[in-house]
């Protein structure tokens, strides 16, 4: 998505957004990260101030993406079409709690941080890790084995339950929390499981502001 971005290219539009849109905006950025809303807000109130103003860059093409930009212009969070709001890393490197996290073993590291998504077997491996039960269409951060920071975030495109085999420990675990029937459920542990969103590296980690 953002391999090759720039604004003048592909921004097509960067504006102040109305009180309305704003406020939408917010409210789903918080539902979708409760930590903002802890302490009574104070940390989205840090981010996107009620009174000041919320500017959104809408980017050229068929994806639909758009920027969520702080009012000095500094992306903060981004998505595509009507899908969840995914942080920036610079933020995300700041608030490193901010949302569910699964690992990528050494071997996927170097597929990662050239753009390509995510395949299941990059998590189930030895080095990869999945602590938590995490739904298809969730957004996750990607860390590397080995790193404590993130190096990249994008989007679930199949549940944790699905990408184990039946006989790893972990699995019976994940069914119990998340009621899944064994007899019903299916392993797929193949093909992509995070649609990558942005990376290290990436045109949008080069970028400071919105201008």
């Amino acid at each position: 998505m953002f391999k090759r971005f720039s604004v003048d290219e592909h921004v097509s539009n960067i504006s102040k957004v109305k009180t309305s849109v704003q406020r939408k905006i917010c409210q789903r950025i918080s539902e979708q990260y409760p930590l903002l809303e802890e302490n009574d807000g104070e940390l989205m109130e840090l981010l996107l101030p009620k009174k000041a103003p919320l500017l959104v860059a809408k980017c050229s093409g068929t994806e639909h993406l758009q920027l969520v930009c702080a009012e000095d212009g500094t992306p903060l969070f981004f998505n595509m079409r009507d899908g969840p709001f995914l942080p920036t890393l610079k933020l995300l490197h700041k608030l490193p709690t901010l949302m569910k996290v699964i690992r990528a073993d050494k071997g996927a590291i170097p597929y990662v941080l050239s753009g390509a998504n995510i395949m299941a077997p990059g998590l189930t491996s030895k080095g990869g890790d999945l602590p938590e039960v995490i739904e298809e269409g969730e957004p996750v951060a990607i860390m590397a084995e080995g790193k404590e920071l993130a190096m990249a975030v994008g989007i679930m495109q199949m549940s944790t339950a699905n990408m184990y085999i039946h006989t790893h420990p972990i699995f019976f675990h994940l069914v119990s929390i998340s009621c899944v029937c064994l007899s019903c459920s299916k392993s797929i542990n193949k093909g992509v499981a995070v649609e990558l969103g942005h990376f290290l590296g990436d045109d949008l980690w080069l970028l400071h502001k919105i201008e």
